[in-house]
C-alpha cells in the first residue's frame, strides 16, 4: 500500500511543478500583479492578502488581476 501512494506522489510532482513558475510570460506584468496581490485582501481570508492566500478564491482574483493587466487596465478603481 505504501508504495502505491509513493507512485501517486511521485507521478503528481509535475502537476505541481506547473504551478510554481511565473505565471505571466512578461516580467513587468508578473512585477505588477505581485504589486496589486500585495495591496489586495483576499474575500475568504480573514486579514490575508491575495499574495498570500492559497484559497481559490484568491487564486482566482489573482488570474483575473492578471487578464486585467494583459488588457492594458489601469491600476486605479473607475469607481467614484
Amino acid at each position: 500500500m505504501t508504495w502505491l501512494t509513493l507512485l501517486i506522489f511521485l507521478l503528481s510532482g509535475p502537476a505541481w511543478a506547473g504551478e510554481a513558475r511565473p505565471l505571466a510570460d512578461d516580467p513587468v506584468a508578473e512585477a505588477r500583479l505581485k504589486q496589486l496581490a500585495v495591496e489586495l485582501r483576499c474575500l475568504v481570508c480573514q486579514n490575508q492578502t491575495l499574495a498570500d492566500s492559497n484559497a481559490p478564491l484568491a487564486e482566482d482574483l489573482r488570474r483575473e488581476v492578471r487578464e486585467m493587466i494583459a488588457k492594458n487596465m489601469s491600476d486605479l478603481s473607475s469607481a467614484s
